[in-house]
């Protein structure tokens, strides 16, 4: 799942970019409105994680410009604004959940998954596709008893394919949604992670579930359908 996270203040937002990516979010980071309203025009997110106070404004007004629009990306709202007023105002604006700072980053991880739990979303908590079962929140993948060690890239890699499942998968879309704006992708950087993950899955005795479908992208399917 890609989220963008828009908060100005430096060490603050590097650690929740780094906890939520951990946590196996792929996350873009802005400091200020102008840079969010370009990420959100040239990706398609999730979840939004937005403060208040930002330099060239104020957060809320960006929501209901976002809601005019009819733009329906969740919204998270993480502010120093505790009180009850400020919560009411921030809901009323469009924003679907609000944390109160200081928080846990545990606590945050737990509020985005919940929000894309919600009916219409993708967060299922467990995804599983024949005997291959994959833990959303856990990291954890297994075929049948068997347990599948996978690196952070793996899983969400796993995870993108499984809530995909019976259809084909782009090089592209897997690309928008393993990498941040940020981060260096070589040329076959998606293939050689497909390999990976194939192989791990092989060993696992899951064989027969991951197909490379030439000139288009990637499928995986019950390798019994």
């Amino acid at each position: 799942m890609r989220l963008l996270l828009v908060e100005d203040t430096a060490r603050l937002g590097d650690l929740l970019r780094e906890g939520l990516s951990r946590d196996g979010f792929v996350v873009d980071w802005r400091r200020d409105i102008a840079g969010a309203t370009d990420a959100a025009a040239s990706a398609a997110y999730d979840l939004i994680l937005l403060d208040l106070g930002l330099p060239d404004g104020d957060g809320l007004d960006w929501v209901r410009a976002l809601r005019r629009a009819a733009d329906l990306t969740p919204i998270l709202v993480l502010t120093a604004r505790g009180g009850l007023e400020d919560r009411v105002t921030g809901l009323d604006a469009g924003a679907d959940d609000y944390l109160v700072k200081p928080f846990d980053a545990a606590e945050l991880s737990a509020r985005c998954r919940a929000i894309l739990r919600r009916p219409g979303r993708r967060m299922a908590p467990v995804l599983q596709v024949g005997g291959l079962r994959f833990d959303v929140a856990a990291r954890q993948a297994a075929h049948g008893d068997v347990p599948i060690d996978l690196s952070r890239r793996e899983g969400d890699l796993l995870e993108a394919l499984m809530r995909r499942a019976g259809s084909v998968v782009t090089r592209g879309a897997l690309e928008e949604s393993l990498y941040a704006f940020n981060e260096p992708v070589t040329p076959n950087a998606v293939e050689m992670a497909v390999s990976r993950l194939r192989r791990k899955l092989d060993d696992a005795g899951c064989t027969g579930v991951l197909h490379t479908v030439r000139g288009l992208g990637y499928l995986m399917r019950d390798a019994v359908a």
